[in-house]
């Protein structure tokens, strides 16, 4: 049986060079807060990773904080601008929930901005929302992800920052999704803090990052040391880092690859809608790697399972939820309540190849058409 991996949104496999790094690293061992040799040594490959995680993201190498994943660095600014004085938090209804969660957990107000009925955010309610900004609830705070993990769909970061600059606010990007996917510039985009995460790119797992401008103020979420130049204490993860920065710069490196893998996803994507599938969030912007479907009437757990008897790995929405399977919140912001519980995510990366999707679809409808037939049976 051919196995089939088109979960990337999930983990990416890890690439050779990452792989290479962190072997490199492991072995030679040191403490990067040490002053002798293998401290400098471990010293120098933290430094030249965040380097690589900096040139990826265009920021400054300076602004890179190492975090343990893409959810403490996007704690790391939500904590950050809490402490600083904002009281209500506005964030997109699609985030993620390492966004949604932490938000709720922080002790602000928070308020859902709706998305339209295509996946992205809706600009005129956020305009609106910022013209009657109230001065007692501090600096407006705006949270809107770069692509969404679930549909793929791009968000409009660049015009959303316009209106959060000339209220005054401070915008926050998750780009976890993003990165490696579709060039980054940070700061053309207008963000004052931006979060990445190593394992969607094809590094170790327990490595982040957060990109910081000169108008967000972070303060330490973790005491102790002075690492991080004192933005986060405790020893770095010196291999994971290596395997970071290697990931990162690979995956610049092969950006023109990975915008090939939309001339796949539409190809599987024309011939699921064919045999009964819905796209989702398809008349949008979206990263060439994903594919959001739905079956009305095949569940996605369903789904998911089937395909994984036939060897093809895929998920239902966002990866993150301990193995349950429930409606996707995203969807239900985009108003697609009778399919929120039938999507399933399609997700290929710098290991798929056009015949992993052709695939997929091969067994996808294998699956749908025996279901549909089982739904058409009369009851015995």
């Amino acid at each position: 049986m051919t196995s089939v991996y088109l979960d990337h949104n999930a983990t990416a496999p890890i690439r050779p060079e990452a792989l290479a790094a962190v072997t490199a690293a492991l072995a030679a061992g040191g403490n990067p807060s040490s002053v002798h040799a293998a401290g400098r040594a471990a010293r120098a490959r933290v430094e030249h990773a965040r380097s690589q995680v900096a040139t990826l993201i265009g920021a400054p190498a300076s602004t890179v904080v190492f975090t343990s994943g893409g959810t403490e660095a996007n704690a790391l600014a939500i904590d950050s601008a809490v402490a600083g004085g904002c009281q209500r938090l506005l964030i997109s209804a699609i985030e993620h929930d390492a966004v949604l969660e932490t938000a709720k957990a922080s002790g602000a107000a928070v308020e859902l901005l709706p998305v339209t009925a295509d996946g992205r955010l809706d600009l005129a309610v956020l305009a609106a929302r910022l013209a009657t900004w109230d001065a007692a609830d501090g600096q407006p705070f705006v949270a809107l992800m770069l692509a969404n993990n679930e549909t793929g769909v791009i968000q409009p970061v660049a015009e959303a920052a316009v209106l959060v600059r000339e209220a005054g606010g401070w915008l926050h990007v998750d780009a976890v999704q993003a990165a490696g996917r579709i060039a980054i510039d940070s700061r053309a985009l207008g963000a004052d803090t931006l979060a990445i995460s190593s394992h969607k790119l094809g590094g170790p797992g327990g490595a982040g990052a957060l990109t910081f401008g000169p108008r967000a103020k972070l303060v330490r979420r973790l005491h102790g040391g002075g690492q991080e130049r004192g933005r986060r204490a405790g020893t770095e993860n010196v291999a994971g880092l290596a395997g970071f920065g290697a990931a990162a710069e690979a995956a610049l490196r092969d950006l023109e690859a990975a915008a090939a893998q939309a001339e796949w996803r539409d190809a599987a994507e024309a011939a699921l809608v064919a045999a009964g599938a819905v796209a989702l969030g398809g008349q949008a912007p979206r990263l060439p790697n994903t594919l959001c479907i739905a079956a009305p009437g095949f569940p996605a757990e369903l789904q998911v399972m089937t395909l994984d008897l036939a060897g093809i790995m895929v998920s239902a929405g966002s990866a993150c939820s301990s193995g349950k399977v429930k409606a996707s919140h995203v969807l239900l912001a985009m108003g697609q309540d009778q399919l929120a519980g039938a999507a399933i995510r399609v997700s290929g990366g710098w290991s798929t190849g056009a015949q992993d999707w052709k695939h997929m679809v091969e067994a996808w409808i294998t699956a749908y058409d025996r279901h549909a037939a089982r739904r058409r049976a009369p009851a015995a």
